[in-house]
């Protein structure tokens, strides 16, 4: 399921980055890899903000459907 449906505070591993060639690149150089552990900090306005690999990161809901849990 798509990082927007996933419970704020519940770790996820990451399945799939999906989207086009640089925004996969876009998203792994953010640390959004295959494998990795993410976690939903809130939601505000359709925007995600996510803790990765010890980070706090704010991705717009387009982005957020793209990575696959």
């Amino acid at each position: 399921m798509p990082l927007t449906m996933v419970n704020i505070g519940e770790e996820n591993i990451i399945k799939k980055v999906g989207g086009k060639e640089e925004t996969k690149r876009f998203l792994e150089n953010l640390g959004f890899i295959t494998g990795g552990v993410v976690t939903v900090v809130s939601t505000i306005g359709g925007n995600v903000i996510v803790n990765v690999k010890d980070t706090r990161v704010a991705i717009g809901k387009d982005m957020a459907n793209k990575i696959l849990v």
